[in-house]
């Protein structure tokens, strides 16, 4: 007989009553038999909301994605909605990825909606994750749902949950969400909405969010300069392929290369490792054919296409691959550039980034006279500032996770017009006899030399995540007095809301909502954060170093420093 704890043993018997179907039970009866273990990660805990919704193993249980806790999800949503908008005939919006069970999963979200007298728009095939945050209020919906698992590997998929301004849940909505969602038993679902209450949308959408894209990112670039311009193109089996090479064919970029064994769509991500554009293996394959076609820049997104990779030509001519926090630096000096020769910039505008990405940003906007905003990880934080602060324009935000949003008629990091962006960049660059590569040592020669650096510790199942919460309990009880040789001058807790000043022991409240993440300081001005990500089994370690303008060596020292760092942490 094999053990099974009493607690899970408890949530197991729930999904052996007749609410659940036969599939479903014999394959949880199986488990039970033959796998403790799983039966135990599958139930030990309901899968939570986190920085970029829900996002888990497929699977029976509370802690996988499934019918039933996806039904349950929208129930509770049903619900919510019918308490926020009483007088209102409720819309939402729903799209899907390329991911396992994506298609079959939505139109289940779909039947639930419909099922509580909600008029459901579901696009027909699978879209990218930016033309559901823009359909939502292009159709002005109340609401908007994508099925995605963004760059997570093939057994997982996910859910994440947009508003009307088309951003993700934030407070105070997210939490009555949840608690409403949590006051729900599984047999409260009703499963059984009029197909003939759900329509199907397309061709139309896709035509308003082209053409949106294409105003929104592009930027006075010559026609020559864009024919000029050689592109190579992957959508790593994902979701883009239906709509970046018509936005560059509609911003007028024909010279596009495409990596035809990357450009179907599939879930199980045959051609690499990771379907991750942070992660350089993934855009090996275009790489080798930008080195075939002699390209002037390589682009990869993922597959819900929200956030995207980048290579260019280095000063020897070989292509080098941009991290998030130097593509997102490039962007928004570039757009703050042609808002002032615009004439648009009078200081009401501002940029925005995350609290664990570089601070080149921050300097670059205090340089142009806007205003520079920052909050947690995760974008649905900047496109709640947009929405917060309508006294200010929205120039563009960008997080080290390789995302980018250009303007706000997204409202979610949008690798579409980021990658036209990018072109427009590396187009009107070429036309000047330069490169991408080159613009960005021009800004560390005026701004400094920032370079940061990213350690994940993967820590999967129960087991997992009570190592994870350990490791951030000895962070905080025992911290670090000074990292590789610097002193360290302040602790940020995000989790109690204080900034420590080490130097006199005074403290001072942090004016951003609480998260898990703590953040040191050192006197020579490194930053290093720690945080659990929110989507996988990870901890985080965000690693961000600079050195004055003027700086002899700057990269070699700055390198250096990153590996002292990554040693005294793995030590820790």
């Amino acid at each position: 007989m094999v053990y099974v704890a009493p607690e899970i043993l408890e949530r197991v018997n729930v999904w052996l009553t007749p609410t659940f179907d036969a599939q479903t039970q014999k394959t949880i009866k199986e488990m039970i038999a033959h796998d403790p273990q799983g039966l135990e990660d599958s139930f030990y805990k309901s899968l939570e909301f986190g920085t970029g919704g829900m996002r888990g193993i497929m699977g029976v249980g509370d802690n996988r994605i499934n019918k039933y806790t996806l039904g349950k999800n929208t129930q509770g949503i049903s619900n919510f909605l019918k308490k926020q908008f009483p007088n209102k005939q409720c819309k939402v919006v729903i799209a899907y990825d390329c991911r396992h069970n994506s298609k079959e999963l939505a139109q289940t979200v779909a039947k639930v909606f419909a099922a509580n007298n909600i008029q459901v728009f579901l696009f027909s095939e699978l879209r990218a994750t930016p033309e559901l945050s823009f359909a939502v209020k292009h159709l002005n919906c109340q609401c908007g749902i994508v099925l995605t698992a963004s760059h997570n590997p093939p057994e997982y998929n996910g859910y994440k949950v947009y508003w009307e301004d088309g951003g993700q849940l934030v407070p105070p909505q997210d939490a009555r969400v949840i608690a409403e969602i949590n006051s729900l038993g599984y047999d409260a679902i009703n499963f059984d909405g009029n197909e003939a209450a759900i329509t199907l949308i397309d061709a139309e959408i896709d035509e308003a969010f082209a053409e949106a894209s294409v105003k929104n990112g592009s930027f006075n670039t010559s026609v020559a300069a864009k024919e000029h311009l050689k592109i190579v193109f992957t959508s790593l089996h994902g979701t883009s392929i239906t709509m970046v090479p018509k936005v560059l064919e509609k911003a007028g970029y024909t010279n596009v290369h495409i990596v035809e064994e990357q450009a179907t769509p599939n879930g199980d991500f045959p051609t690499v490792a990771s379907p991750n554009p942070e992660e350089p293996e993934a855009l090996e394959m275009a790489l080798q054919l930008a080195n075939d076609k002699d390209a002037d820049i390589v682009i990869g997104t993922d597959p819900d296409c929200d956030r995207l990779g980048i290579a260019v030509r280095d000063n020897e001519g070989g292509l080098t691959i941009l991290n998030g926090n130097q593509a997102m630096v490039l962007m928004t000096h570039f757009l703050l550039t042609q808002w002032k020769k615009e004439g648009k910039l009078d200081g009401a505008q501002f940029v925005a980034s995350t609290i664990v990405s570089t601070p080149m940003v921050r300097a670059i906007a205090e340089d142009f006279g806007v205003t520079y905003k920052e909050g947690l990880t995760g974008f649905k934080w900047i496109a709640k500032m947009v929405k917060d602060f309508p006294e200010l324009q929205f120039v563009g935000g960008g997080e080290e996770s390789f995302g980018f949003m250009v303007g706000d008629f997204v409202r979610d990091k949008d690798a579409v017009t980021a990658t036209l962006l990018a072109c427009e960049m590396a187009a009107q660059r070429k036309a000047q006899n330069s490169t991408l590569y080159t613009y960005l040592q021009e800004l560390f020669k005026e701004y400094g030399h920032y370079s940061e650096a990213l350690i994940s510790v993967v820590k999967k199942g129960k087991k997992g995540a009570e190592e994870i919460v350990q490791m951030m309990r000895n962070l905080r009880e025992q911290p670090f007095n000074e990292i590789a040789g610097s002193r360290v001058i302040t602790l940020e807790d995000y989790d109690t809301g204080k900034a420590k000043d080490l130097t006199n022991n005074s403290e001072k409240i942090i004016e951003i909502p609480r998260s898990n993440v703590l953040i040191y300081y050192t006197e020579d001005g490194s930053k290093i954060a720690a945080r659990p990500s929110g989507t996988e089994p990870k901890i985080k370690f965000y690693i961000s170093v600079h050195t004055p303008p003027g700086t002899q060596n700057a990269e070699e020292i700055l390198q250096q420093k990153i590996k002292n760092i990554q040693q005294q942490l793995a030590v820790h």
